[in-house]
């Protein structure tokens, strides 16, 4: 499966997923470079708004990057697993996030434009320059 098969899987699939991106999602071609991040979340978690005050286990589980750099997506980096993806968390402003698919359809997931949060991610994956 390529890169952009597999971030649309992540977006559509039956887990509970949460974006973080640099700008909006839009995976047509020809789209403008952007950088985001898919974290998992665990089954028995409560996902995104679901925590009443504040309290509630969001437990990640998966956490993947993808890059569209130079007309072309790439999987940056990938952990799987709540001891190599314990160390992202999801943050607690997500909301509803409209995102465009490869072939124009419009889904609506949750997660947050934020690219300084990218940028905090990307330096803890290791992630440091595009491509």
């Amino acid at each position: 499966m390529n890169p952009l098969e597999e971030l649309a899987s992540h977006l559509l699939g039956s887990s509970r997923a949460v974006v973080i991106s640099e700008k909006d999602v839009d995976l047509r071609p020809g789209g403008q470079e952007n950088r985001l991040f898919v974290l998992k979340i665990g089954a028995g978690s409560l996902a995104a708004g679901g925590r009443g005050g504040g309290f509630g286990e969001r437990r990640v589980t998966a956490a993947y990057c993808f890059e569209l750099a130079r007309g072309a997506w790439v999987k940056r980096y990938e952990a799987e697993g709540e001891s190599a993806a314990g160390g992202f968390e999801v943050p607690y402003y997500v909301s509803r996030l409209p995102m465009t698919m490869a072939d124009g359809a419009e889904i609506v997931g949750y997660g947050v434009v934020d690219p300084a949060l990218v940028e905090e991610m990307s330096k803890k994956s290791g992630i440091v320059s595009s491509p």
